[in-house]
């Protein structure tokens, strides 16, 4: 199972159709799971390109 790294939280956003009408919606994070010398993480899509560029 994969080990939750990321401290980032689901965003609230408004939510505009073509009505205008403003209704609150949330935006969820964008979970990878990746795998670094062989331990296996779920972080952000950001944070995974980061770990994969230092590796």
């Amino acid at each position: 199972m994969a080990i939750k790294v990321t401290n980032k939280r689901a965003k609230t956003v408004n939510n505009r159709p073509n009505c205008l009408k403003i209704t609150k919606r949330t935006q969820k994070v964008n979970l990878q799971n990746i795998t670094v010398n062989g331990v296996k993480f779920k972080t952000s899509a950001r944070e995974a390109r980061t770990l994969k560029k230092c590796a």
